[in-house]
């Protein structure tokens, strides 16, 4: 019963991801950018994870993340900042919470890669350090290590992978052999 309900569980969080949390890179609705920088303080602040939602339009007010156009300073360049104006086909004028003025760039609906949707403070961090080569290794090591100790806790054909059942059957079947010997 745990191992169908552990299965139905998987499941289900693989589907929830599948459906909302898949990166755009894999062909799903999300973008997760990692923030640096102070334009966005206090609302966003350097070191946050903030998951981007792609949407149909967007509106003055909202925060969006998207690709300095090519041909300006900085292409291909993510900038997470706020919508203080224009529209999709002429370009937004877009502005970092901590800044005076609006960006040099006009992002046009095809370099948005989404509004900002969930914000999670610091992970942004954990990341960084998880990329890096090392940390990336030790962690890769620990897991591998762990990994065997667990599986030398219970090795296959074990007793403790036979069903009380089974093992009650076998029993008697001993039970009824000795029997035998001991009649003849």
């Amino acid at each position: 019963m745990k191992r169908i309900l552990s299965l139905v569980l998987t499941a289900l969080a693989l589907a929830v991801w599948f459906v909302a949390f898949r990166p755009a890179a894999l062909g799903g609705p999300v973008d997760y950018v990692v923030v640096s920088g102070t334009s966005m303080q206090p609302t966003l602040r350097t070191g946050d994870l903030v998951v981007v939602r792609h949407k149909d339009s967007y509106a003055t007010g909202q925060v969006i993340a998207y690709a300095v156009p090519d041909g300006t300073p900085g292409a291909g360049k993510l900038v997470i900042h706020r919508i203080t104006g224009g529209d999709a086909s002429h370009g937004f004028t877009t502005q970092g919470d901590n800044r005076k003025e609006a960006d040099d760039w006009h992002p046009r609906d095809q370099h948005v890669k989404g509004a900002l949707w969930i914000r999670v403070p610091g992970a942004g961090r954990w990341i960084a350090m998880v990329r890096e080569p090392a940390v990336f290794a030790g962690l890769a090591a620990g897991f591998t290590v762990f990994s065997i100790l667990l599986g030398r806790g219970r090795r296959r054909g074990s007793a403790d992978d036979v069903d009380v059942e089974d093992r009650d059957a076998r029993d008697m079947e001993t039970d009824e052999t000795h029997m035998k010997m001991i009649k003849s």
